[in-house]
């Protein structure tokens, strides 16, 4: 039977603790900052041309966050289980062959981080572009990603120190939107209560590819797995850190949007994308509107820092595994993995410079959902296969939590499949790309 390592990793002792630099509350921070980013300011303007009701859109909001709790609850109990980074490709190795996780983390190396990062950064470029006119949003967006990506080189500790900055001024920045707009804005006649009328469009399938782009918005969920090896206390500090930053993004998002359709007309709203510039004007007016936009521009240095932080450590492990690709997994004398970043910044720099990030989105989530699905289901597996691991977390709500996870999950992808066939196809093209890949470079056996 497959070996399973638990709570400690291989070779690692009790007094490796005194080599992890991440606190609860910088874990906490990571997935905070990588769930809130482009996603909530710009997808409302989509949902709206064919939803009209407040209480569907907002029930969509709060869907997307169950699915994304009941995910990290399910997280928790695999991160506690197995606290090394790398997230999915750990996992998936593990539970269920090394190819099926080389598979996920070949998507994640690719342009799981580095295409969500190159869209933060752009849309950080055309936020600042819009109260600074003349300036290159592009170029912008390269200085940005490049700048952050030499602040994570250096060491974890200003690495943490800036990623809980920006998190904490993204958070007061939406803290400040919600109570300016609940004093200040007109109210819209739009109703939050639910009627007979929302039913039909709730089981419909303009509400299934909604929900689509509200999962998105919520992706990042996540986060703190990645970075396993570094948490103090990961048997404890990973799964509180998934569940209170997914709380927390989740109460903020019922928030906003909340102000969002109250506060403004959705005739205004319908079809736009600069959904956060478009309430700031109509709530504080146009010099308002403009400052606001050059917050909501700082407060995504925050996405783009978490997820650079995270991204190279799927790298890492994928390094530590398969011989051809050690020099990835190579670490500075500050136990920072260099090579990786600057292996991810060169991705990104090219989908930024060529602006085709912006076509891999909805095949990117297709498989995004589609590996967390998997992962999910890992739990079911794991507790089969190996029932006599420590688990010093077990999944809140078991069985019926993953359920809801899994059941969420595979009505998206039979929706996405069925209206976008040609994103979801391309996104399985994507996954299998890694196949030869994979049977080139794991001639020797994994660790």
């Amino acid at each position: 039977m497959t070996q399973i390592d638990s709570v400690t990793h291989e070779g690692e002792t009790p007094s490796a603790n005194s080599s992890r630099l991440i606190t609860l509350f910088t874990a906490t921070c990571i997935v905070i900052a990588n769930m809130i980013g482009t996603g909530v300011f710009t997808s409302l303007g989509f949902q709206v041309v064919d939803i009209q009701s407040g209480f569907a859109l907002l029930f969509l909001w709060f869907i997307g966050g169950i699915f994304a709790l009941c995910g990290a609850l399910c997280y928790g109990e695999l991160s506690a289980t197995m606290p090394r980074s790398g997230g999915e490709y750990h996992f998936l190795s593990r539970i269920y062959h090394p190819v099926i996780g080389f598979l996920s983390g070949w998507v994640s190396v690719t342009v799981g981080f580095a295409a969500p990062i190159a869209l933060a950064g752009m849309a950080l470029g055309k936020y600042l572009s819009s109260v600074l006119p003349g300036i290159n949003a592009t170029f912008v967006a390269v200085a940005v990603v490049i700048g952050v990506s030499i602040i994570h080189s250096i060491n974890v500790k200003v690495g943490s120190s800036f990623q809980q900055i920006f998190t904490l001024l993204k958070i007061g920045l939406i803290v400040v939107l919600i109570v300016f707009g609940l004093g200040l804005a007109t109210p819209q006649a739009i109703s939050f209560t639910p009627s007979a009328e929302d039913f039909p469009v709730i089981f419909s399938s303009p509400f299934a590819i909604s929900l689509f782009y509200v999962t998105y918005s919520y992706s990042g969920w996540n986060a703190a797995v990645y970075l396993a090896s570094e948490v103090k206390h990961p048997e404890k500090n990973l799964p509180r850190s998934l569940f209170w930053g997914t709380l927390l993004v989740m109460g903020l998002y019922l928030l906003l949007n909340f102000i969002f359709l109250y506060s403004t007309p959705i005739d205004k709203l319908a079809g736009q994308l600069e959904i956060g510039y478009i309430v700031a004007n109509q709530i504080f007016g146009q010099s308002g509107g403009k400052l606001m936009a050059l917050l909501i521009s700082l407060g995504l240095i925050s996405s783009i820092s978490s997820m650079v932080w995270a991204g190279p450590r799927v790298t890492q492990a994928i390094g530590e595994d398969i011989p051809v690709f050690k020099l990835l997994a190579k670490k500075n004398r500050h136990g920072v993995p260099a090579y990786a970043i600057w292996f991810q910044l060169a991705i990104i720099l090219i989908l930024l410079i060529s602006s085709s990030f912006e076509k891999v989105v909805t095949y990117l989530e297709f498989t995004l959902i589609l590996s967390s699905f998997i992962t999910v289901l890992g739990v079911f597996v794991s507790r089969f296969r190996f029932p006599e691991l420590s688990r010093p977390y077990k999944t809140w709500g078991y069985p019926i939590t993953p359920l809801i996870f899994l059941g969420i999950s595979a009505w998206m992808l039979y929706f996405c499949f069925q209206d976008k066939p040609v994103e979801s196809l391309a996104g399985l093209g994507t996954i299998f790309l890694g196949l030869p890949v994979y049977y080139l470079t794991s001639q020797q056996k994994f660790r």
